[in-house]
């Protein structure tokens, strides 16, 4: 009777939920995972970092590159390596940042080779057709300055920068 007794507190006591105020880890954390970089180190690594040319600890750059080398303990600057930034003046443009939802979407089908030839050639070939400029072959009588370019030209234009602007 005394042995089970025991055994049904010991059961009762096993389903009782308990509450664990201290942290799981006792303090002991995987700092590792952790990347807080240039923030560790003792003083005595943060005087190195600064004073010696190759230090036990490197410095993080957090991703920038230096715009010079170190020349015997010397830092030399490189003006190529400076980022020149070009910003356009954009004091007269008319757009504006912001794009309302409400703005109506824009569909546009894929611009062809039948497209662009519609759009250059076609029409200076229709009234080419109704003056009866054409010869024999189809070639035009006065062809425009377009027409006369060869294929090497024609592909060092189209290569040009600013030619895919009309």
């Amino acid at each position: 009777m005394q042995n089970s007794l025991k055994f049904v507190h010991v059961a009762l006591r096993c389903q009782q939920r308990s509450i664990c105020t201290s942290a799981p880890l006792s303090g002991k954390r995987n700092f590792r995972k952790f990347n807080v970089y240039n923030k560790r180190g003792t003083r005595v690594v943060k005087e190195a970092q600064k004073t010696l040319a190759n230090p036990p600890v490197a410095i993080h750059k957090r991703g920038v590159r230096d715009t010079g080398v170190v020349i015997n303990g010397q830092f030399v600057e490189i003006p190529e390596k400076i980022p020149d930034i070009i910003v356009p003046d954009l004091s007269n443009c008319k757009l504006k940042p912001y794009v309302s939802y409400k703005a109506p979407e824009v569909v546009q089908s894929e611009f062809t080779s039948l497209d662009l030839f519609n759009a250059v050639y076609s029409k200076k070939i229709i009234e080419d057709f109704k003056a009866d400029k054409l010869q024999a072959d189809g070639e035009a009588i006065e062809p425009s300055p377009n027409e006369q370019l060869t294929p090497s030209e024609a592909l060092i234009r189209a290569r040009k920068t600013g030619s895919d602007i009309f």
